[in-house]
């Protein structure tokens, strides 16, 4: 419910962003849509809010315990990594493979050849995406199972 209301409150930080800066100016003689400075204030409560709920959800994360995977802290660290790794091993296979349109247009030019082993990345790339999604399992399923901090 709190990673529910941190989105919701996110959300609603951007949409005022948006309002301010749409009301921050007007044309003399005219009368702006919103009064600017009333959405600052309302978004300075926002962010208020988040700030504390951010507050509230990092003392779970840091004491909530996740067995191997450490607290929930360590656990969010690793995501993170992991999909860092995906994406970089991913990237590379298809750099490496061509797919991004390196072929040639005449027999007289020279041949682009693989500096890296493509099936071997794939296939690395392949085992990080099952240790992620694993991981990102427990950790959906320990915010589901515990309550948060005060």
């Amino acid at each position: 419910e709190a990673l529910t209301a941190r989105a919701d409150l996110q959300r609603r930080i951007e949409q005022l962003r948006s309002r301010i800066t749409a009301n921050a100016r007007y044309q003399e003689g005219e009368e702006p849509a919103e009064d600017a400075a009333a959405l600052i204030v309302e978004a300075d409560a926002a962010l208020e809010r988040l700030q504390e709920l951010i507050r509230r959800i990092n003392a779970t994360n840091s004491r909530l315990d996740l067995g191997a995977d450490g607290t929930m802290t360590d656990a969010l660290a690793a995501r993170d990594v992991l999909r860092l790794r995906h994406s970089l091993l991913a990237d590379a296979a298809s750099a490496a493979s061509g797919s991004a349109g390196m072929f040639r247009q005449m027999r007289s030019e020279l041949r682009q050849v693989a500096a890296l082993p493509v099936a071997t990345l794939r296939e690395r790339a392949d085992a990080v995406a099952v240790e992620l999604r694993e991981l990102d399992n427990r950790i959906q399923q320990a915010n589901w199972t515990s309550d948060l901090e005060e």
